[in-house]
């Protein structure tokens, strides 16, 4: 394949591009700000993220759309919250038989659309989608690493997985893109359910007991929403929901953390995307919805989005653990 685009220079953009250039003649990562790109260009490192890994010399960082409207494969490594008004600007500008592939771990609130529900808005329903237990500084320096992606369109997804692959990444296809996604959107919740328990110094015990409950509720979710409730066992199921629920690492563990802490965070002042709180309130909509009791979902969304005092929304988390 000669040209292939990512959009979204941030980590796992970025290393998603060198990860791909093994494969491809052609990278163009496509990022906002100018300054940057050019950094990029002339020293080939992506100063913001990645200060002592050189790229490789086929990525071509760009700043304009213009440029990868001849890519055949089109990564979108973006926030949830910018999905929308990226495949609007994408609209009538790239080929109409792109294949975009999607690795946001988030859903649209408050219509409650998957990334990739929203690229089949604007374009069609050959997408894939890529989740797995992948913190991007490791992909970046080509440690091992394994991954599922999905599509409807089984051609695809061997596309997509034909310029992933390499001797330290793998992929593994699935057949149920809904579920992959919704994995992905969970382990969030989980993550942050997780944190906060660490944050309140709650015991081994407990913190494991909600991890599996976690996974348990996860399953439900996927079946309801129409997935397969295996694909929970997969790669980005509970491999992404160990990884990120225990993790230092990960930023919704993070996040869960500083709550559990009683420190109220600003993600605008911040700086900082954390989807899993976007994802809460879109996963309680669904649990109300299909008419799904999680005590996990409950519980991060009473703490994150209720602000109730993380002890007491524990306790009512552990009346029910069995339920």
């Amino acid at each position: 394949m000669e040209k292939v685009g990512v959009i979204g220079a941030g980590s796992l953009g970025t290393a998603l591009a060198q990860t791909i250039s093994e494969n491809v003649d052609k990278v163009y990562l496509h990022l906002r700000r100018e300054e940057l790109a050019k950094t990029i260009n002339e020293t080939r490192y992506n100063t913001e993220y990645y200060p002592n890994t050189k790229l490789k010399d086929n990525i071509i960082a760009t700043c304009d759309y213009n440029d990868l409207k001849d890519c055949k494969i089109i990564i979108l490594s973006i926030p949830s919250s910018a999905f929308r008004f990226v495949l609007k600007d994408l609209k009538g500008l790239v080929r109409e038989d792109v294949i975009f592939v999607t690795t946001a771990k988030g859903i649209e609130y408050p219509s409650l659309k998957t990334m990739g529900d929203l690229i089949e808005e604007y374009f069609d329903d050959s997408y894939v989608a890529l989740s797995g237990p992948n913190f991007a500084s490791e992909i970046m320096l080509e440690l091992a690493t394994v991954s599922n992606i999905a599509s409807k369109n089984k051609e695809s997804a061997m596309k997509v997985k034909s310029i992933l692959t390499t001797p330290q990444f793998k992929i593994k296809i699935l057949d149920d893109v809904k579920g992959l996604e919704i994995c992905g959107v969970t382990k969030n919740i989980n993550a942050i359910a997780n944190g906060i328990c660490e944050g309140m110094n709650i015991n081994e015990n407990a913190r494991y007991g909600v991890l599996t409950k976690g996974f348990d509720d996860t399953k439900t979710i996927i079946q309801s929403i129409g997935g397969n409730p295996e694909t929970a066992g997969e790669y980005c199921g509970f491999g992404d929901l160990v990884l990120t629920s225990t993790s230092s690492e990960s930023r919704n563990h993070t996040l869960g953390m500083l709550y559990g802490q009683r420190i109220i965070v600003d993600e605008k002042a911040s700086g900082i995307v954390f989807e899993g709180k976007n994802s809460i309130m879109a996963v309680k909509d669904i649990c109300d919805k299909f008419n799904i009791k999680s005590v996990i979902v409950e519980f991060v969304y009473d703490v994150i989005v209720k602000q109730i005092p993380p002890k007491i929304a524990f306790n009512n988390l552990w009346l029910n653990i069995e339920d």
